[in-house]
């Protein structure tokens, strides 16, 4: 069975994610023929290599006009922006889930996502999920990435994913409501609704955002590695924040290898009733040496 390990040892966020599965074989040609379908214009996407702590890794870019999500003084603090983004509801982001020309499989991923988020979401807030209306995650870049990541998810065939504990930083963040506490509200419920493990850091700032959470909880089918395991693959994405972590979330198609040692051998003879047996001794399980 081929499994899928997402391993946030530097955190997890959408674009990291994407990347990831388009470094360990997800057709880049499908991605952006699905994305192409959005009707959503305002946007462009660039897929690349790029070096991230000496590494090779693969990066996954939504270019926009207006993107402040990697604008570190922005987002922890030390300046106001005036906000453009649009603030969308649960159905209108699931009405642009439904127009893009993806499969059956992708289109329950991406709304599954979004439903963790608006669940994390209301019960941050002390609403239900369908009132609740994104901004952060309700922009287009974030919409891009999580259809992005059930796209690439469904290419790939994944049914079964582990997580690693997601290592998150210190401090504050910015969210259209001002500045919150990391990890993220929506991100702590999250990982306790869905059991995921959170490993906080000495780093400062935000390394595990909702979407990378909602995306780690819509996987998610494993608690735990198997015991013996070889690996198939392995693709890491980059992130775009700069900071003290690595900003790379490695992924990889692992196959169990576990087996049971305990396997009762049978041995058969089938001898003609004509033949001499004079020779034949019986064969028993002290003389085949099985244990």
């Amino acid at each position: 069975m081929s499994i899928l390990y997402l391993e946030c040892y530097a955190g997890i966020s959408g674009d990291m994610a994407v990347a990831a599965l388009l470094d360990i074989g997800a057709d880049a040609e499908v991605l952006k023929n699905a994305l192409d379908s959005l009707p959503l214009k305002d946007f462009e996407i660039k897929i690349s290599r790029v070096r991230k702590s000496g590494l090779d890794v693969c990066d996954f870019n939504v270019i926009l006009n207006e993107n402040h999500d990697h604008d570190m003084d922005y987002l922890y603090g030390k300046k106001n922006l005036h906000m453009h983004g649009h603030q969308r509801g649960l159905q209108d982001i699931y009405e642009i889930i439904d127009e893009a020309e993806i499969t059956a499989e992708a289109n329950a991923i991406a709304k599954n996502i979004f439903m963790i988020l608006a669940e994390a979401e209301a019960k941050a807030h002390g609403v239900v999920p369908e009132e609740v209306h994104f901004h952060e995650v309700g922009a287009v870049d974030s919409i891009v990435d999580i259809i992005s990541a059930a796209v690439c998810l469904d290419n790939l065939g994944i049914t079964d994913a582990v997580i690693s504990d997601m290592y998150e930083g210190k401090g504050s963040v910015r969210c259209q409501h001002g500045l919150i506490p990391i990890p993220a509200p929506a991100v702590s419920n999250i990982a306790s609704d869905y059991g995921l493990t959170l490993h906080i850091t000495d780093a400062a700032g935000e390394h595990v955002t909702p979407t990378g959470a909602a995306i780690a909880a819509a996987v998610k089918t494993l608690n735990k590695l198997p015991q013996r395991f070889s690996i198939q693959k392995i693709g890491m994405g980059g992130g775009k924040r700069v900071s003290e972590m690595s900003g790379i979330l490695r992924a990889m198609i692992i196959k169990d290898e576990t087996y049971d040692t305990d396997k009762i051998c049978k041995s058969e003879c089938s001898m003609k009733a004509e033949e001499n047996t004079e020779n034949c001794a019986p064969i028993s399980a002290n003389s085949l040496n099985i244990s």
